[in-house]
């Protein structure tokens, strides 16, 4: 079974614009959850969410920064569960930025998954969050 998840996105902006978008607590919620993030080392933060009626996972996500290295990678872990507290997940989330020609690929990479529902809901969750982060970096 797959316990990870792997997606790359290509920006026009450069890793700078990028990293900003990945470590600013107002630019992160644009694409992604409120937040109370800071790009440090041992930081101890929370992505919160109003979880739908119908959904499985409760309304927020433990996380702690991990590792650090400026516009280039950012890792932390994720760590959530499901309503019912029928079980819980430990993950970790990886961002690579790689510059191209003044331009960024972003690579992401989230494993230490156990269960194939989580890795598919966290695949298509992915995938709306990065194109929001695209149309928000694409509006400035």
């Amino acid at each position: 079974m797959q316990k990870e998840i792997k997606q790359s996105w290509h920006f026009k902006q450069s890793p700078e614009e990028v990293w900003e978008y990945l470590t600013k607590p107002e630019l992160i919620e644009q694409w992604l959850m409120k937040n109370d993030f800071q790009p440090i080392v041992g930081h101890k933060f929370r992505f919160t969410f109003v979880s739908k009626p119908d959904g499985k996972y409760k309304g927020g996500v433990d996380c702690e920064v991990l590792e650090v290295k400026p516009f280039s990678k950012l890792s932390y872990s994720w760590n959530g569960g499901t309503k019912d507290d029928s079980r819980t997940f430990s993950s970790i989330v990886v961002w690579t930025l790689i510059p191209k020609d003044n331009e960024t690929e972003l690579q992401l990479q989230h494993n230490g998954f156990t269960i194939l529902d989580d890795i598919l809901t966290h695949t298509e969750g992915w995938k709306i969050c990065l194109k929001r982060l695209e149309e928000s970096i694409n509006a400035i």
